[in-house]
């Protein structure tokens, strides 16, 4: 499939990636070159502007949030002159961007799928994403392809592109709470004079299975956060969306404003650019650890 690739960060270099390996026809476009030159080497080919990504049969977009999308993709004259048949938006974004993005695309007669993933960047590297998909059914059946080079499993969630939204916020949601909880928790044990990884092996091995604590408890264990695999700031940018999802449908989530703010206080205390586990900084800070 010939298939136009926007947005070449950590994630969305391994997606491209996995694209080629399966023998995909991909054109690159990023905002800065060397991300470009890169995919290049690699054997894709420079889209020059967005407009040439838009040429492509397919257009993928990986980009960090509703701005950049919407000041990016959600243009008239792009999608006016678009050769796309298919745009899939794989960011993790609000369901009413999703809502306004397809009634534009339908305008000009592009489809329109939502299909943010679960999954950092070495799991993309290795096509192990979960891949949360929902649009109309003949355009996930066009993009299947794509996405079985880049998951290991797509989950299909109906004709509502805001559907994939609500689900990959919700999981982001549920992802920082537990962060959050084992961060507590560690403070206590801390604390109390257990050392928290003997917790973490007692908890991953018994009541909590599984790489959410594994992983994020380990760095936390470790007090270690680079490099980053998912950065802070964005586990931010998603509890902020969570809120203004809960909002839009009158849903209050009390836990995610206390994320928030645990969230701000360790961005104040220069963490935003470090792995999303170094919110546990702020519940040391408040056990005077």
């Amino acid at each position: 499939m010939d298939v136009g690739f926007i947005g070449l960060g950590g994630m969305g270099r391994a997606m491209a990636r996995r694209l080629l390996a399966a023998g995909h026809s991909v054109r690159v476009w990023n905002r800065s070159p060397a991300p470009v030159a890169e995919l290049v080497a690699d054997g894709a080919t420079a889209a020059g502007t967005l407009a040439g990504a838009f040429g492509a049969q397919v257009v993928v977009s990986m980009l960090a949030d509703d701005r950049v999308v919407e000041s990016l993709l959600l243009d008239e004259e792009l999608l006016a002159e678009a050769q796309a048949a298919t745009h899939v938006n794989m960011a993790t974004v609000s369901p009413a961007l999703a809502r306004r993005a397809a009634e534009l695309h339908a305008r000009h007669g592009i489809g329109y799928v939502a299909a943010p993933v679960l999954g950092r960047t070495d799991v993309a590297a290795a096509g192990n994403l979960n891949v949360l998909a929902a649009g109309p059914a003949a355009e996930l059946d066009r993009v299947a392809p794509l996405f079985e080079a880049m998951g290991r499993r797509t989950w299909p969630l109906g004709e509502d592109p805001a559907a994939a939204n609500v689900a990959k916020i919700s999981a982001n949601f549920l992802l920082v709470s537990a962060i959050e909880a084992f961060s507590e928790a560690a403070a206590l044990a801390e604390a109390s004079g257990l050392d928290p990884a003997a917790l973490l092996a007692v908890l991953t091995d018994s009541l909590f299975p599984g790489p959410v604590y594994a992983g994020y408890g380990g760095m936390i264990t470790r007090q270690s956060f680079e490099p980053a695999g998912f950065r802070l700031a964005l586990g931010l940018k998603d509890v902020n969306l969570a809120l203004a999802a809960g909002s839009d449908a009158e849903v209050p989530l009390p836990l995610a404003s206390l994320l928030r703010d645990s969230l701000l206080q360790a961005i104040a205390h220069g963490h935003g650019e470090q792995d999303l586990a170094a919110i546990s900084t702020t519940s040391r800070t408040r056990a005077g650890i």
